[in-house]
């Protein structure tokens, strides 16, 4: 029987954990409305109501519905299935410092987006939606290398290792991916730079379908697999004491972690450190169950991403900063933190 007190702190901190949801949410929205009037031609709060009631003029409605609209939805898809997949990939390794960028999963999709792109025009619709395809590919590719090297036959997945493991491995691809641009044309060669740096170059409705699936799919499936994820931070042993098939579950989640992140880098380039930040802030917020820390992980990465696209598009409207480099000015410093204090 549980004890009155348990239950009474169990209920405050669900609601504090559903506040704190709320505000993230409502943060979201405030910054939506901003992003939607921030550009290079700007749009007042009025005039984009009008708009979205059928009031606007032509170019009114071109800019919000052709332009920011989409790019807008792809920052909020492509922050939550980054933060998602990172809070994945910490859960699995029991490693606070994995992350998609960080064990190179990013960079795998690259590589197999920039051979993709360097063979076919992204004009074309089929070769946009095969995209996420591709960057799957790269990205499991690049994971399965990373779980070889990491794993150990006594000890089993290594959390260590695989940090090593997918910083070696993220180095080797990222040479591989310069070499191959040295090959390409000055118009893809510039292209691929942009995209490298973490601009969210897919800005139309196509990219927002070619992505929204793959959001669809495997956010759902990851957070019915929080209970899971609870049980594998207790430890190997402790969890298969408990009847969990560990190798098994970490294989299903580190694909759903592959999917995310390589469908969110074919369609918004190489931004790291989404998944690294906000599982911690939203760990320190909402506390260490995944039931509550995923849904919290999706909602600050969509944050930090729409806040960063909108910081880098209003600094130099006529040259907009990339979306990754507003995030690694951000993530750097935390990443070299995170560092210090594991270490100390």
């Amino acid at each position: 029987m549980t004890h009155p007190l348990l239950d009474s702190k169990n209920q405050k901190n669900l609601t504090r954990s559903i506040l704190i949801l709320t505000i993230l949410t409502v943060l979201i929205v405030a910054a939506v409305i901003v992003s939607m009037n921030t550009g290079f031609t700007r749009l007042t709060p009025m005039e984009v109501m009008r708009t979205f009631f059928g009031f606007g003029t032509q170019q009114q409605e071109l800019i919000l519905f052709s332009f920011r609209l989409p790019r807008i939805v792809i920052a909020l898809l492509v922050g939550a299935g980054l933060a998602v997949s990172g809070c994945i990939l910490q859960g699995i390794s029991r490693n606070p410092l994995a992350e998609p960028g960080i064990l190179g999963f990013n960079a795998g999709a690259g590589l197999a987006v920039v051979v993709f792109i360097s063979m076919f025009p992204v004009s074309a619709s089929a070769p946009i939606f095969m995209l996420p395809l591709m960057a799957l590919l790269g990205a499991g590719i690049t994971a399965l290398i990373i779980y070889v090297l990491a794993y150990s036959r006594t000890e089993g997945l290594v959390p260590m290792r695989l940090v090593l493991s997918g910083i070696a491995v993220a180095a080797g691809i990222s040479a591989a991916t310069i070499v191959l641009t040295l090959r390409v044309s000055p118009e893809q060669y510039q292209f691929i730079q942009v995209w490298m740096a973490g601009s969210i170059w897919g800005s139309n409705w196509k990219f927002v379908l070619a992505l929204l699936p793959w959001i669809l799919v495997l956010l759902p499936l990851t957070f019915y697999k929080a209970q899971t994820l609870n049980v594998l931070n207790l430890g190997d042993a402790m969890a298969r004491s408990l009847g969990a098939a560990v190798d098994r579950e970490r294989l299903i989640l580190l694909a759903c972690s592959v999917g995310l992140a390589g469908a969110c880098v074919a369609v918004s380039g190489s931004i790291a450190f989404v998944g690294l930040i906000a599982p911690h802030l939203s760990r320190r917020l909402v506390g260490s169950r995944h039931g509550i820390l995923l849904p919290a992980s999706a909602l600050t990465g969509s944050l930090l991403v729409i806040v960063a696209d909108t910081i880098g598009r209003s600094i130099l409207p006529s040259a907009e900063i990339p979306t990754g480099l507003v995030i690694a000015v951000i993530g750097a410093p935390y990443f070299l933190f995170l560092m210090t204090r594991a270490r100390a």
